[in-house]
């Protein structure tokens, strides 16, 4: 009767985690610019990538004109796709983004 018990509490917090997953959408831009740039776009993709980003700035996510930060282990996975419409698996603390798994947006 233990055993299942603690299976049970075992299901339930793993079902618990799922539903916390997030999948997102929108441009990576970069956190000096942030909304100012939210498509593709070739003036767009020089200024986030080539100047912003170059410079220091970390990228951010801008979905429906809302501006969301990545953690600290996240910048990096989005670094990449500065400049592009993405898609995202992961979860949100706040306005903070912690990627689980990102790809360019079909």
């Amino acid at each position: 009767m233990k055993k299942f018990m603690i299976a049970s509490c075992l299901t339930v917090s793993l079902c618990s985690v799922a539903a916390l997953a997030d999948s997102m959408s929108g441009y990576i831009s970069d956190a000096h610019c942030g909304a100012k740039h939210d498509k593709v776009s070739e003036k767009n993709t020089k200024c986030v990538v080539d100047m912003c980003i170059k410079g220091g700035a970390d990228p951010v996510l801008v979905s429906d004109g809302k501006v969301m930060k990545f953690d600290a282990d996240s910048i990096a996975k989005a670094k990449p796709f500065a400049g592009e419409m993405v898609k995202i698996d992961g979860s949100m603390d706040g306005d903070m983004v912690k990627i689980s798994s990102i790809e360019k947006a079909k």
